[in-house]
């Protein structure tokens, strides 16, 4: 029996915006990034566990709270090294299967996960995905046994927060698949990942306009949005072509 774990990969630190998972996307409720993702994540039903993967430091410790607090398990792991801590995020919650998200990105493509998940596990793959997305809104399958392959084979830039760039350079020793994603949003010119105090501002004006269907606000409604409030689209539009960079290796 296959078993997906959503593993969230957490750490306090960033050059251009600290600690981006800990930003409240609502401040009047003090309700973070993390944790609007958590109460996201609970809502799939193919997904039968989460678990934080916590880069050691003590500036860190405040996610052990937020696990506590949300009822859901943790590991902590080295900072550098992203890919195993979501190995022993999987491991710990006896996974066969991980669900990666990454946790500056709020907003994802809820709508195809249990196609994703079905897919995944009938045509019996390594590595299912979603591309063509705007940036932040996909997220991955992996099976845990080819990510621990990766690790095996992989260089230290292939256990870096790029996790699934060794299958990605390996395709052929892999069994990879794609979901495809209705033409209204394959908008690869928009941005929905948080590096930048822009890309905050932009996340939280959309939560705002939608936070009556949070935590799962349907992607095609944000699109729209972003659509008929350019000025928001522009102040992340500097920020759009290096995210595009790592998104499809």
């Amino acid at each position: 029996m296959r078993k997906l774990v959503a593993c969230l990969a957490c750490r306090n630190h960033g050059t251009r915006l600290y600690g981006k998972p800990l930003q409240n996307l609502d401040i009047e409720k003090r309700l973070t990034v993390l944790e609007y993702m958590i109460a996201a994540v609970k809502t799939y039903g193919a997904v039968s566990s989460i678990v934080i993967g916590i880069s050691e430091g003590d500036e860190n410790l405040v996610f052990r709270e937020i696990a506590a607090k949300n009822g859901i398990d943790f590991i902590v792991g080295s900072e550098e090294d992203v890919l195993q801590r979501l190995i022993q995020c999987c491991v710990k919650a006896n996974g066969t299967d991980i669900f990666r998200l990454t946790t500056e990105s709020p907003f994802t493509y809820f709508e195809a996960i249990d196609q994703a998940w079905n897919e995944h596990v009938s045509s019996n793959r390594d590595l299912t995905a979603l591309d063509q997305l705007p940036d932040g809104s996909g997220f991955e399958m992996i099976r845990l046994d080819a990510y621990k392959h990766s690790w095996e084979k992989g260089e230290a830039r292939h256990r870096s927060e790029l996790c699934s760039l060794y299958i990605r350079e390996h395709k052929e020793d892999f069994t990879i698949g794609y979901i495809d994603v209705p033409q209204e949003i394959r908008r690869t010119d928009i941005r929905l990942t948080i590096d930048y105090p822009e890309d905050l501002i932009l996340c939280r004006a959309v939560y705002q306009a939608f936070k009556e269907f949070s935590p799962r606000i349907p992607l095609e409604r944000i699109i729209t949005f972003i659509d008929k409030n350019p000025e928001l689209k522009k102040l992340v539009d500097p920020f759009v072509a290096e995210g595009l960079k790592t998104m499809y290796l």
